[in-house]
């Protein structure tokens, strides 16, 4: 079982944006920075879930149960619908690599939660500049 975590910090919206993943897999704990170029913080949560996801399937093997935790209640509500209103091509690519994995269970959690996600997205974002 792998648990992942993911997040987004932007500076305007939109503007740059830190993206940072948390992966919790075999005892170990990998932390995984970028950047995206001007989004909107939705897109950011989005480009964030689909860095991580894009990490797992090139590291681990599909058969892998992932826990994959979310302060973005968009981005979960949209993975549980398969469905959001201004998001969709965000949401098909991420589909596209959650599709890999037999079982994903997509779970929101409050900010508090997600501080490991959450300073590795304002650390991209830092060094943005």
């Amino acid at each position: 079982m792998i648990k992942i975590y993911t997040d987004a910090a932007t500076r305007g919206n939109p503007g740059p944006t830190g993206i940072g993943a948390l992966v919790l897999a075999d005892h170990q704990q990998f932390q995984l920075t970028s950047t995206v170029a001007n989004c909107d913080n939705h897109q950011g949560e989005f480009a964030a879930a689909e860095f991580g996801f894009r990490y797992l399937r090139q590291h681990f093997p599909a058969a892998q149960t992932i826990l994959f935790y979310t302060d973005s209640r968009l981005l979960s509500d949209a993975i549980g619908k398969n469905y959001t209103k201004h998001y969709q091509s965000e949401l098909d690519r991420l589909n596209a690599l959650l599709d890999y994995f037999p079982t994903v269970v997509t779970q929101w959690i409050p900010d508090a939660q997600n501080q490991g996600a959450h300073h590795l997205a304002n650390q991209a974002l830092q060094s943005a500049g």
